[in-house]
């Protein structure tokens, strides 16, 4: 039983009462600010609120150790809404969903935005020559990997492929990944699950026990999640 059940209190209501606060005090700090950005920032807010208070405990206690961090991570958060909240609007999409399922998005303008955007979903990750500058792993062996699907590789810009630096240990792919990607089949929607809590592991990060050889478990619950 989580919080908004034992309150009586559901997400949406907690999440609506922070968005009305956030809009009174907007609306006290500065009476210039377009009122819709004023909406639009409470419903941020609200948002978030409720998205980090449903978290589990272990998660709530990991966001606690990176408070000096949080609001340079809110600032490439807001950048990259605004540069999806832009895009969607010059394809005519503004305001209909995107399902991560049905293929990769269109890239951005910018090489450099694009760049940011990934590396803010997808943590760090690296093109061939730093793996095998660093990591020790020939060319040929990664784009091997690639061809078999036992590696993912995250498209930037038109055939330029960057690889999520956390798949990998001792310089080879965890095991798993390629399980993982062969039942979801796409390769963003693949890490976008395999690095967020799963509701098939009770909240735990799907990488973090791959990392942790707990393999099976992870592969079961990919292939509860997998669409279709």
């Amino acid at each position: 039983m989580n919080r908004f059940q034992t309150t009586g209190l559901g997400q949406d209501d907690f999440a609506e009462m922070v968005a009305e606060d956030v809009e009174r005090a907007l609306a006290h700090y500065d009476e210039a600010i377009n009122q819709a950005t004023v909406v639009s920032v409470g419903k941020i807010a609200g948002s978030i609120a409720s998205a980090v208070t449903s978290l589990s405990p272990r998660h709530q206690r990991a966001i606690d150790t990176i408070h000096a961090d949080l609001p340079g991570l809110a600032q490439k958060f807001v950048r990259a809404l605004a540069a999806e909240a832009a895009r969607r609007s010059e394809a005519g999409t503004a305001g209909l969903p995107v399902p991560l399922s049905a293929g990769e998005p269109p890239p951005p303008q910018s090489d450099d935005l694009e760049s940011m955007l990934i590396e803010d979903w997808a943590g760090r990750v690296a093109g061939s020559t730093y793996l095998e500058e660093n990591l020790r792993i020939a060319r040929s062996t990664l784009h091997r990997w690639q061809r078999r699907g036992d590696v993912i590789a995250l498209r930037k810009g038109g055939r330029k492929h960057v690889f999520p630096l956390a798949q990998f240990v001792d310089g080879r792919p965890v095991a798993g990944i390629s399980d993982v990607l062969k039942l979801i089949g796409n390769p963003r929607l693949a890490w976008l699950w395999l690095t967020r809590p799963a509701a098939q592991l009770d909240g735990r990060i799907p990488i973090d026990l791959l990392r942790a050889d707990q393999v099976d478990e992870v592969v079961e619950a990919a292939r509860v999640f997998a669409p279709g």
